[in-house]
């Protein structure tokens, strides 16, 4: 539990440190692809790399395409079009992922699920109801497939390690887990990247540095962690309040225009979808 409260408290500022500074200055592929090099160095010396089952590594490489590769991706694109508060309140849809995504490996349809996610798009708009476009729509889906591959990322991580256990400190398998989101972060930047907005001043690449080490090194191993260590009730708890912390940062230091009424509405509205999502079937442990 304790690894978990810490990421969220590192977590809480990370938000805000990438829509003030680097969001529509800094192109989000190479910021992605910046944070995975990073986080990667500080695990890849300590990785074990031989003498494990071949299916645990395609497993941690998989997982990490999915919660940082294409989750960070989508995360930094949805930036682009959104406020930082709305980025926070549309990601509190986390464990109704987690609910699908459990629904599925246990081979079950819940139709509450589904109306849940309809109440959340609601929440949504209300939010942005005298603003809804095109850019925040595509906003909005960005960040439902990077709350899926992110709660994909801990569900298949416990999963795998149940799976495979060992006596090895988990920091000796963990390197494999940054190969998997470079796999899909250097193809991107080099397909889709912009070379001409790299970093341009020192602060930005101190954020880029502080995301790497501390947000994504750190923060993303002791997440996994800790989500390994608990039951998926309280997992799913910690998943969002990730929300509450965040804007509290956000609205105290940066945003202090935000619409407030407005934010806290919507949030309401999308925080009931949750509830639903658990109704109709029978809690299930992760694992």
């Amino acid at each position: 539990m304790r690894y978990l409260l810490i990421v969220t408290l590192l977590w809480a500022f990370s938000f805000s440190l990438i829509g003030e500074y680097l969001a529509g200055r800094v192109d989000s592929y190479f910021a992605v692809l910046t944070r995975i090099v990073i986080a990667g160095l500080l695990f890849l010396p300590l990785t074990r790399w031989r003498g494990h089952a071949p299916a645990f590594v395609r497993g941690m490489l998989v997982i990490g395409a999915l919660q940082f590769g294409i989750t960070y991706v989508c995360l930094y694109l949805s930036f682009s079009v959104l406020t930082v508060p709305e980025v926070l309140l549309f990601t509190i849809l986390t464990p109704l992922h987690v609910t699908l995504i459990e629904d599925a490996l246990n081979r079950r349809f819940n139709p509450w699920a589904l109306l849940a996610a309809l109440v959340a798009v609601l929440g949504a708009g209300i939010i942005r109801y005298d603003g809804i476009s095109s850019s925040f729509l595509l906003g909005f889906l960005l960040l439902q497939v990077a709350n899926f591959t992110f709660a994909a990322g801990q569900v298949l991580y416990k999963h795998l390690l149940l799976k495979f256990p060992s006596s090895e400190p988990q920091y000796r398998r963990f390197g494999f887990f940054y190969l998997g989101a470079l796999l899909i972060a250097l193809p991107a930047f080099l397909l889709l990247g912009n070379g001409e907005r790299l970093p341009g001043s020192a602060l930005q690449w101190g954020v880029l540095g502080w995301l790497g080490v501390v947000a994504s090194g750190l923060g993303l191993y002791w997440w996994n962690k800790g989500a390994s260590l608990v039951d998926g009730g309280t997992l799913a708890v910690m998943n969002n309040a990730l929300v509450p912390a965040g804007l509290l940062v956000n609205l105290l230091i940066w945003n202090h225009d935000a619409d407030l009424l407005r934010l806290a509405i919507g949030g309401a509205v999308i925080a009931l979808s949750l509830p639903l999502a658990g109704l109709g079937r029978k809690p299930v442990r992760i694992g």
